[in-house]
């Protein structure tokens, strides 16, 4: 490994990934640029269901930290970022805390977000089942005796929590309303966030072949998993097209001008074959998305 964690603070830096939290609110942007849109935006509900996305995202990040160390994919032969609970600088039962602190957190915030938008109590308990599952899809992606992204299933979780629920349910949260439309920019997200985790998936090929880890590249190769990645950032976009035709609204289109840098990281992924050189593209892909969804809302909302 290039890069050593010193002391805890730098290691407890590493295991919450900051990078990852652009990603993880533009669900949240774009659900409430589409309630702006209908006049429907409220303030509290966009920064509280900002606040428990955030914490959800930490707690993911911790339990894979945790997760892919004691299942053995951040093993001595892994070729990305050195991962806290695998540097030894932080302990398993360090982690087990941090987890259940962010866990708590979460719950409290997405309770303290339910309570201030909803006032229907059938309502207020599905929304609490999908914020208890998103939780629990947080901590089992790599943690528990059969963590679903060791067979395959990260991508569906994602384009479910980071793309339909999250941009829906935030859209729902504002106007307490349901406009079908708004499907189409949730898949867009759905799309952009799953690229993101097939990126690392592609990274971590050799290392999750090894401890087990059979995700989508692993299943169908590094060649279409290339392929995959282009289908994934292509359909976020035409899926904002179709939207921009179902809403007769052609300024949110202005979106696409952030296509050719998605382009760039689909080249990268395309061509570069090092761990070390493909992980830089992670965080260029999760910027890209939340400046994608930053122009679209100017576009919706202003042209």
């Amino acid at each position: 490994m290039e890069v050593t964690l010193s002391n805890k603070k730098q290691a407890w830096m590493h295991a919450i990934r900051l990078r990852t939290l652009p990603l993880a609110l533009s669900s949240i942007l774009m659900g409430s640029f589409l309630a702006a849109f209908q006049d429907q935006f409220r303030l509290w509900v966009f920064l509280l269901a900002a606040l428990t996305t955030i914490f959800l995202q930490i707690l993911s990040n911790l339990g894979n930290d945790y997760g892919d160390s004691i299942h053995g994919a951040d093993s001595a032969d892994r070729e990305g970022p050195i991962r806290a609970v695998q540097s030894g600088v932080i302990s398993l039962e360090e982690m087990k805390k941090a987890m259940f602190l962010f866990g708590t957190l979460s719950l409290i915030s997405g309770l303290a977000l339910l309570y201030i938008s909803l006032q229907d109590w059938k309502i207020f308990l599905l929304f609490l089942g999908l914020g208890i599952a998103a939780i629990i899809a947080a901590v089992t992606y790599t943690s528990g005796s059969k963590p679903y992204g060791y067979v395959g299933l990260g991508d569906i979780s994602v384009f479910l929590f980071f793309g339909l629920l999250g941009v829906m349910g935030t859209y729902f949260l504002h106007s307490l309303s349901f406009d079908w439309s708004i499907v189409f920019p949730a898949v867009s997200l759905g799309f952009f966030s799953s690229t993101v985790l097939n990126i690392n998936n592609i990274r971590d090929i050799k290392a999750d072949t090894k401890a087990g880890k059979k995700s989508i590249p692993v299943r169908i190769g590094r060649e279409k998993a290339v392929i995959y990645n282009w289908a994934l950032i292509i359909g976020g976009n035409v899926s904002l097209v179709f939207f921009s035709i179902t809403n007769e609204n052609y300024g949110c289109l202005v979106a696409l001008a952030v296509f050719p840098l998605m382009a760039k990281v689909g080249n990268a992924v395309a061509n570069k074959t090092e761990a070390r050189d493909l992980d830089p593209y992670l965080k260029k892909m999760a910027i890209s998305t939340l400046l994608w969804v930053i122009v679209f809302g100017i576009g919706i909302l202003f042209f």
